[in-house]
């Protein structure tokens, strides 16, 4: 079968598109110009009653009122409709009305003859009445909620906007659910907004509709009488039918578009289509509609009423309440092992916490209770992570150990435990900064991040201590810096293949191009994570991704495919960001510098292939080495120093092997990862 070629300019105005809606909209703009054919007056009249029809069985339907967004703009197009075929209408009854009741067309002499039943007057009362339902009831009740819901959704959106930011701190939702949830959220406010004012142009159409039809029973009498010579009583039956037809025929419409507002403002945030929720809510219990069925039935028996309608009313009533009553007695247990919990997927035991903190049951109150204190340190915690480091740490997970001592927590990275301590809230940890034990009244101890000599002390010494300069902690801030070393500690076990992907997905556009260019072609994802562990575990930030993916683009072009020799290329770009992180409070970086001798033992001790290079220097010379290396360290940090050390190139990942064995929070940096710019001070030499 040949199928038919569509014209490119035809496909511009299929329905659905700009076009044909701009040129609806200055078609609907001509017609109140422009006199329109009975033909056409017909089409346009029969096109807004199905119209009309169409947003109420839709509005019904709806599930959430936010599946209807187009709906304010829907009543401010239908309105103008309704007003350019009154317009129209109006225009051929003033002109041609005196011709008879089929001269303003078919529909409008339909709804003028038929639902009249040919008497005027109650043609009159009908839209009359449809007039002041229409306008005093349902138009007006349906503006004051929209109005309302427009004020209360703008007053929650700041509350919302808090709410949706607490929940991804706290790794509830993953930033691609925060966005859907913000860009919900302001949907939600300028749907209710624009609800408000859209109200206002149902209000208006009937106010507008009462006005065309005065004008028409008044003008077309004054026309038929004073210009064609009809009698008073020809012309008022003649103009009052087209009349009255006319009003009939927009009020129709316009009430059933209010009833769709009304519904859609005061579905309000239930889920379901309209049938579910009011079955569900009216059918919930027995007692209602038992109530229901014998009130039914004593009408039916009150003298002079009709009994059949309400004992049938009165039996539906009672057999839907007796198998209500029925279903709640059902057992409610689970049709495949009645009484008996399923039992959870075997893969659901594989599955490990990254992170996660075990509490004794002593302790349950600080991640419990009116004001959960772990709990928000916990997401302060991981925005800070996110800041300095570069990326989001996964969610702790809190539960309680009942293996675990009342006052006793444990932490868990990948379900080994990596630290534990002991508190005794509601009690203070005071801690010397000078070393010492505080001399206060109160528990020793040891402070569990540092092992540093430490006093539980009352609330009431708070102040006394603070005097005499200590730091004071409170239970959950122990655990929180605990939980933050160790987390600094073992952050490059912690990246997964899935969090480097998700941070380069979410890298800007304008680095799209670099990460298409560098992935698979010149490195996996793999390596670029290995990368990113190495500086995850020397401590520095990945944040700067691009700078990072600049760097391994460099490396691999030059030839260089282990992560090592990678890394020095890395390392080198971020020669600024080391060299401020390695900063003294002076403003100046403090280095301890290897000697000649220790860099020609070191790379004498290198052997293997240069990609792959081990370092084998005999265990006394380490030793001596390390030994050399705390006495310089320990000189300058009692001189108030916390220096870096810094080698040649080649040497540094051997040298940083080392030192991190035993002070891992020191910096090792190459010559070349000295910004030159970066003022610099000797403090010490090997």
């Amino acid at each position: 079968m040949t199928a038919i070629a569509i014209p490119g300019w035809l496909r511009r105005v299929q329905p659905g598109n700009d076009v044909a809606l701009a040129l609806g909209v200055v078609a609907l703009l001509t017609v109140l110009v422009v006199p329109l054919p009975v033909l056409l007056l017909d089409t346009g009249l029969a096109l807004s009653i199905t119209l009309s029809v169409l947003v109420l069985m839709t509005s019904l339907f709806l599930r959430r009122p936010l599946d209807f967004t187009s709906f304010p703009t829907l009543l401010l197009l239908t309105t103008l409709l309704r007003l350019a075929l009154n317009v129209a209408t109006t225009r051929i009854i003033l002109t041609h009305g005196h011709e008879g009741e089929g001269a303003a067309g078919h529909v409008v002499s339909a709804f003028g003859g038929f639902l009249m039943g040919g008497d005027v007057v109650v043609g009159l009362i009908v839209f009359s009445i449809l007039l002041v339902v229409n306008f005093m009831v349902i138009t007006k009740g349906s503006g004051r909620i929209a109005e309302v819901a427009a004020r209360f959704s703008l007053d929650a959106m700041p509350g919302k906007q808090m709410a949706i930011d607490a929940d991804l701190s706290a790794g509830i939702i993953d930033e691609n659910e925060a966005r859907r949830r913000r860009r919900e959220l302001e949907e939600e406010t300028g749907f209710y907004g624009a609800m408000d004012g859209a109200a206002k142009f149902v209000r208006g159409d009937a106010i507008a509709g009462l006005i065309i039809t005065f004008i028409n029973l008044l003008g077309g009498m004054a026309i038929g009488i004073a210009r064609h010579g009809l009698g008073f009583a020809d012309a008022a039956h003649a103009f009052s039918v087209l009349t009255v037809g006319d009003g009939l025929v927009t009020q129709i419409p316009a009430l059933l578009v209010s009833v769709a507002a009304g519904i859609v403002v005061t579905k309000g945030s239930t889920e379901g289509t309209a049938d579910q929720v009011l079955v569900g809510q009216l059918g919930a219990g027995p007692k209602p509609l038992a109530i229901a069925a014998g009130a039914a039935g004593v009408m039916g028996l009150l003298p002079g009423m009709p009994l059949l309608p309400f004992l049938a009313l009165a039996g539906a009533a009672g057999a839907a309440a007796w198998a209500k009553h029925r279903q709640d007695l059902a057992p409610s247990a689970p049709p495949d092992a009645p009484g008996i919990e399923a039992e959870p997927p075997i893969a659901d035991t594989l599955r490990i916490d990254l992170l996660r903190l075990e509490l004794g049951y002593g302790l349950l109150s600080l991640a419990a209770g009116d004001a959960p204190r772990l709990t928000e340190q916990i997401k302060g915690l991981r925005r800070t992570i996110a800041q300095e480091m570069g990326f989001v740490l996964p969610s702790v997970r809190i539960q309680d150990n009942l293996s675990l001592a009342p006052d006793t927590y444990a932490i868990r990275v990948k379900e080994i435990e990596a630290g534990r301590g002991q508190l005794r809230p509601p009690l203070l940890l005071a801690i010397d900064p000078a070393g010492g034990v505080p001399d206060l009244p109160g528990e020793r101890c040891n402070e569990p991040t540092f092992g540093l000599p430490a006093l539980w002390i009352e609330e009431a010494r708070r102040e006394d201590a603070l005097a005499r300069g200590c730091t004071v902690v409170d239970a959950a801030g122990v655990v929180a810096t605990h939980l933050t070393e160790l987390v600094r500690e073992n952050m490059a076990e912690l990246l997964s293949f899935a969090e480097t992907q998700k941070l380069l997905d979410e890298l800007p556009p304008e680095h799209r191009k670099l990460v298409a260019d560098l992935v698979p072609a010149q490195i996996g994802v793999g390596g670029i994570q290995r990368v990113l562990q190495a500086l995850l575990s020397e401590r520095v930030s990945i944040r700067d991704l691009p700078t990072i993916l600049e760097g391994i683009q460099e490396a691999s072009a030059a030839g260089a495919r282990s992560v090592p020799s990678i890394l020095g290329i890395v390392r080198t770009r971020l020669a600024r960001q080391l060299s401020d992180a390695a900063l003294g409070p002076h403003g100046y970086v403090p280095m301890v510098t290897l000697s000649a001798d220790w860099e020609v033992a070191f790379t004498e001790s290198l052997i293997g292939p240069p990609e792959e290079r081990q370092l084998a220097m005999a265990p006394s010379r380490l030793s001596e080495f390390m030994q050399r290396l705390r006495e310089v360290f320990d000189a300058a940090n009692a001189a108030g120093e916390q220096p870096a050390l810094v080698c040649s190139g080649p040497i540094r990942p051997h040298v940083r092997a080392i030192v991190e064995r035993f002070r891992p929070a020191t910096a090792v940096l190459a010559h070349t990862e000295i910004h030159p710019r970066a003022r610099i001070r000797t403090v010490g030499s090997l």
